[in-house]
């Protein structure tokens, strides 16, 4: 017997509300402001440069500022000291090469003192951007559409949507927030866009495990009721594991570095969003689906 007794169900109607109003608030984002694609997905170069000297930041910036790379982006790499910069340049397919030699001869002419040295130089059209932008959100939908058979064969056909609903209202949601701060979508990011898929799954089950078992022991008893006593056993459980994740993906961000700094921002997001997700647009789906069906819930 559970030592919890909150009335989860009971604020099923408000979670409703605030979850369709924010994703509502990305779709207006999406449309009206548009994801700021990475240089994997709109195409342009990079180029990575490790200096043997110290050298500030913004000043490497207002250097490709004052060299007209106006769309260009800084993330320092490596550990604290290393002076190992990663520079993406958005650019055309026609001067991609051009591109890619002006940059390097800026930095070795302008911060000649610091003595830098050219690790690598990658550049990524225009239509291969695109192909990996398409691959990308192909990559979540079949990652969705497999999930969806899954939990069909694993449960019931009922509990599918739920799943499905969940999982798209956290991707949803993840975006709008890149989108409002204006974060960089980049291949990392729809990594950890399937690492939160796959981690919201994974809390969805173990409530739809219990609530089949409730079903099984109690069939006349309400699903309603069937669905509280399950998130209330789960809920320690539930704690615990998120708490744990959410620690370990704060610290990666805060210490790990500028390059998976974003890459660990969504992955926080998502253990935050999953586990409510899981208790409070999961559960009503499975409620509205048995409702549908004309069952007694």
């Amino acid at each position: 017997m559970t030592k919890y007794n909150f009335n989860f169900v009971g604020k099923f109607p408000v979670a409703v509300v605030v979850s369709t109003l924010l994703i509502f608030a990305s779709a207006f984002l999406f449309f009206n402001k548009g994801l700021n694609y990475g240089v994997d997905f709109r195409g342009g170069a990079e180029v990575q440069v490790k200096f043997g000297k110290e050298i500030n930041l913004v000043d490497l910036r207002s250097a490709l500022k004052d060299g007209n790379f106006q769309s260009s982006s800084v993330q320092s790499i490596g550990d604290d000291g290393s002076n190992e910069f990663l520079i993406k340049i958005s650019s055309n397919e026609k001067n991609l090469n051009i591109v890619t030699d002006q940059v390097t001869k800026m930095l070795t002419t302008a911060f000649v003192a610091e003595e830098p040295v050219i690790q690598k130089t990658d550049i990524v059209g225009p239509k291969a951007g695109e192909q990996l932008r398409i691959s990308g959100f192909q990559a979540m939908a079949w990652a969705l559409l497999m999930i969806m058979v899954y939990i069909a064969l694993r449960f019931d056909y009922k509990y599918s949507p739920g799943a499905i609903v969940a999982l798209v209202h956290d991707v949803l949601i993840i975006i709008g927030v890149f989108i409002l701060l204006d974060k960089e979508f980049s291949l990392q990011i729809v990594g950890a866009l399937l690492a939160v898929i796959g981690y919201s799954v994974n809390d969805t089950v173990v409530v739809f495990d219990r609530v089949r078992e409730h079903e099984e022991k109690s069939p006349t008893k309400g699903l309603r009721g069937q669905i509280n006593v399950a998130l209330n056993e789960t809920l320690t459980r539930t704690i615990l594991t998120s708490l744990t994740t959410f620690l370990v993906a704060v610290v990666m961000f805060l210490m790990g570095g500028a390059g998976i700094a974003d890459f660990f921002f969504a992955i926080c997001l998502g253990v935050i969003i999953g586990t409510y997700s899981s208790i409070f647009v999961a559960a009503p789906t499975i409620l509205f689906v048995d409702k549908l069906l004309g069952n007694k819930v």
